[in-house]
């Protein structure tokens, strides 16, 4: 007995300390990244432990201006979660900001590591002083290809790049301009808009859905225009409530609000029957308006919010307009909607249509192992890209879907069209879910 609490006492006075001090040593993948060119900062962070063995949020120091490396820098957050070295690497494209590891379905399918990518300009990735002019879609693909030439010195498997909406768009950016950078790329839901307020839209909703559906849509707008006395004073409750501010005026944003409705709809799928009649109660309208949302689009909190994009909109991105045709008897303070009215107070905006205008033909006619996926509902699909069979990609379109599309929604045959494809193109098999 005497010799066993002898051994007790070694094991906690000499082989416990040692294993805390292994616990709190850094780890490989700490130091490497910490060695990588531009990194500034890693701190570790929780990871779903199922697929990875360990995770960090690393701080690259970029160039606001890369072809000016030499000048002022800005900070980029980067998360990044190690599977095994050898694994493929699926890269998260955000189009704003990034709040920590995801992945999703891909990330199933792949099995393997995740590095995600807060875009410029947004979340922790904006620099101190917004020069917006540093805001341009050929940046942010040089910061993607910064952070993923340092990367590649630790992971040697395939690359994968990915987004959803603007993280669907500048994962194509990123494809047009580092075509090899990538071996697949996944764009889901990006539209590809070929003007700053793209015609196509409207021809898109004028067809879209079902003839009862655009009418009882058309309807409801209507009747919030012209039960406005009745209906404004109870969005002004709610919008107090929340402590939403309209340096624009509440007016003119309740009736931007009226027209982005039809967006809203037709992005995120609202159900038809929660649509209420022209003729119900004034709270009743009210509240299906609130519950929407689309009037902290045009608050000063909401613009604040999503001036990046804005920017970027309708400076090369594109965007849309709204077709008052039908509500201008019945509107009563705006005369000639843009929203290019919530674009940053302190930046020049021009158009430039010659970035998109690249990119457009580059994914006609360059752009190989790219998978395009689209909701046929969803606004967005409006601009969806128009494959020429020049290029060894596809696109996949689900009917009835909206913007929230993904493989899950496929049907039999074009699930294996999506995993033929991609288990080509990275010369492995994909996990199916």
């Amino acid at each position: 007995m005497r010799n066993f609490k002898w051994f007790l006492l070694f094991v906690l006075l000499f082989c416990i300390p040692a294993y805390s001090q292994d616990a709190n040593k850094p780890s490989e993948l700490y130091n490497k990244l910490k060695s990588l060119p531009g990194v500034v900062d890693v701190n570790k962070t929780r990871n779903d432990a199922k697929f990875f063995k360990e995770s960090y949020e690393v701080t690259f120091e970029q160039p606001l201006d890369h072809q000016n490396p030499n000048g002022e820098k800005f900070h980029q957050r980067v998360f990044v979660s190690l599977a095994d070295y050898n694994k493929p690497v699926l890269l998260e494209t955000e189009g704003y900001a990034a709040f920590g590891h995801s992945g999703g379905e891909l990330q199933r399918m792949l099995k393997g590591n995740l590095v995600t990518v807060e875009h410029r300009f947004f979340g922790k990735s904006a620099p101190k002083n917004l020069k917006w002019e540093y805001l341009t879609i050929k940046q942010s693909t040089d910061d993607l290809h910064a952070v993923v030439t340092a990367l590649k010195t630790l992971y040697t498997g395939k690359w994968v790049s990915s987004g959803v909406s603007k993280g669907g768009q500048t994962a194509l950016f990123y494809k047009s301009f580092y075509p090899d950078d990538v071996d697949a790329t996944v764009a889901y839901s990006a539209p590809v808009n070929i003007g700053q307020e793209d015609p196509r839209f409207y021809q898109f909703l004028q067809t879209v859905g079902d003839a009862a559906t655009r009418k009882k849509l058309t309807d409801f707008q209507i009747a919030m225009f012209k039960r406005q006395d009745e209906i404004l004073p109870l969005v002004k409750e709610q919008a107090e409530k929340r402590k939403w501010t309209f340096k624009m005026g509440l007016p003119a944003a309740y009736e931007y609000g009226i027209l982005e409705y039809l967006y809203a709809f037709w992005q995120y799928g609202t159900k038809p029957g929660d649509i209420p009649e022209p003729n119900a109660p004034a709270e009743k309208l009210a509240a299906h308006y609130n519950r929407v949302g689309t009037l902290y689009y045009y608050s000063d909190q909401g613009q604040k919010q999503f001036e990046p994009f804005l920017y970027q909109s309708f400076t090369e991105m594109g965007n849309y307009n709204y077709d008052i045709t039908e509500f201008k008897p019945y509107m009563k303070t705006l005369k000639e909607p843009t929203n290019l009215v919530i674009c940053p107070d302190n930046a020049k905006i021009v158009y430039n249509p010659a970035t998109m205008a690249f990119v457009y033909n580059y994914l006609q006619y360059k752009a190989n192992h790219v998978i395009y996926t689209y909701g046929g509902l969803d606004i967005w699909a409006a601009t969806q890209i128009q494959l020429i069979g020049r290029t060894d990609s596809i696109k996949i379109v689900v009917p009835n879907g909206y913007h929230g599309t993904s493989v899950r929604d496929f049907s039999p045959e074009q699930k294996e069209l999506f995993y033929s494809n991609m288990d080509r193109w990275l010369d492995m098999k994909l996990v199916r879910q």
